[in-house]
């Protein structure tokens, strides 16, 4: 029984006792993971799938996480003076052997997914959480009985925040400054006047 999944952007036919050079996996040394993109079982039976084979899976475990042969890139201009670069790469690679070829059933079997380190679960994690609190920070403000500064022309977020820093919080409070005598912020006679229209 064979099967041809697809990881890291390329296709790989396989059999059990295989063993891979794949892109690197987010996955140690000895842990079992499963690819559930299938595009195809042989063997007595043969599916292919439209695009993937539905509740087919291939399981492998990790040998090694290596890296690839070294290439080097050399790129010379002629007639430029010291125009030449050279650049070496090794990719990052992770050795596996296919250990089982599951025909059906392989969403159920609790085995870890394989994903690329590339796009890892662990690193999103931390940015999701971040816009939330700067999302809570505005409606406190607007519950208070603040008003949105920046509806005055010339008024951008950054000046609306020093405003509010400086104890502005209202039209009615910035209608009430004077332009030439405030030190709290810079503000111009013309948000004093709209402010006041406003208000």
């Amino acid at each position: 029984m064979f099967a041809v999944l697809k990881t890291g952007g390329k296709q790989y036919k396989v059999q059990a006792g295989d063993i891979l050079r794949v892109e690197k996996l987010a996955a140690d040394a000895g842990e079992t993971v499963q690819f559930n993109d299938i595009l195809m079982i042989g063997g007595e039976s043969t599916a292919i799938g439209a695009p993937f084979v539905a509740g087919a899976g291939v399981q492998a475990e990790i040998v090694d996480q290596i890296k690839g042969e070294k290439t080097i890139n050399f790129v010379k201009r002629r007639r430029k003076h010291s125009s030449q670069r050279t650049k070496g790469h090794r990719q990052q690679l992770t050795l596996l052997r296919v250990t089982d070829i599951l025909a059906e059933g392989a969403d159920k079997s609790g085995v870890k997914a394989a994903i690329g380190a590339g796009s890892a679960p662990k690193a999103a994690a931390p940015a999701a959480a971040k816009p939330a609190k700067k999302a809570a920070a505005p409606k406190a403000e607007a519950a208070a009985g603040a008003d949105d500064l920046t509806e005055i022309t010339g008024v951008g977020p950054a000046a609306a925040k020093k405003l509010v820093e400086a104890g502005i919080t209202t039209f009615a409070q910035l209608a009430a400054v004077d332009a030439d005598t405030f030190e709290g912020a810079k503000v111009k006679a013309e948000w004093v006047e709209q402010a006041k229209t406003l208000a």
